[in-house]
């Protein structure tokens, strides 16, 4: 069996759950362990089987130090089993939102400030952390200032959640927001905020796009 254990609960959990469905045709028995310790618990305890596979959705920045920490015992951890575990190659999920070339015209957000803002630091990406060195706008770099606790992972979350504030976009719920997997668009639904223009009102045709863009490609080309 393949399985694929992921720290993301809610909206993350569910959107692995749809990769499973309509990139893999439900081939992976996809697991929630709740938090990246979760994920470590599991794999110190893990039972070697001849022919399982286990691939590892961690959400990974090097401007975190706990995560840090946590990844160079995942590491120990995946080098002292004898089952044959995967690492995905990501940052985390919201990147993936983030990252995703139509969200923008989807979402149809007027957010002029944050789409700037955005395209800067998706440009700043690199080696699971923003390069702090090639941002020069001072607006770009008076928004990241404003973080108590900075971190990669916590500018996607917020960035995300300018961008996703409709509950029929909405990533930060117990499911991801209807318009992104159901057959519909905000538009449709009384009193809804600005809709953008999705290509199709298809969910599965809406969710492959999401799942065939370079960064979800990136992390679960492996599989």
């Amino acid at each position: 069996m393949k399985y694929l254990w992921t720290e993301d609960t809610g909206a993350g959990y569910h959107f692995w759950q749809l990769v499973n469905q309509l990139a893999f045709d439900n081939a992976l028995i996809v697991e929630s362990k709740g938090s990246n310790q979760g994920i470590l618990d599991a794999l110190s305890t893990l039972k070697a089987t001849e022919d399982d596979e286990y691939y590892i959705a961690f959400d990974y920045v090097l401007d975190n130090q706990d995560v840090r920490n946590k990844y160079r015992i995942l590491k120990r951890l995946m080098d002292a089993t004898d089952a044959r575990v995967i690492l995905l190659d990501m940052i985390c999920f919201e990147h993936f939102v983030l990252a995703f070339d139509k969200l923008i015209s989807w979402t149809g957000t007027g957010k002029i400030d944050k789409i700037r803002i955005r395209e800067e630091i998706l440009a700043a990406i690199d080696n699971h952390r923003i390069d702090l060195s090639r941002i020069k706008n001072e607006k770009t770099l008076s928004y990241l200032s404003g973080f108590k606790r900075y971190s990669t992972e916590r500018v996607m979350k917020s960035l995300v959640g300018e961008f996703t504030q409709n509950e029929y976009w909405s990533v930060n719920g117990s499911l991801m927001g209807a318009c992104w997997y159901k057959d519909c668009c905000v538009s449709e639904h009384p009193n809804s905020l600005r809709c953008g223009k999705p290509e199709t009102k298809n969910g599965s045709e809406k969710m492959r796009m999401l799942i065939e863009s370079d960064e979800v490609q990136r992390a679960i080309g492996i599989i």
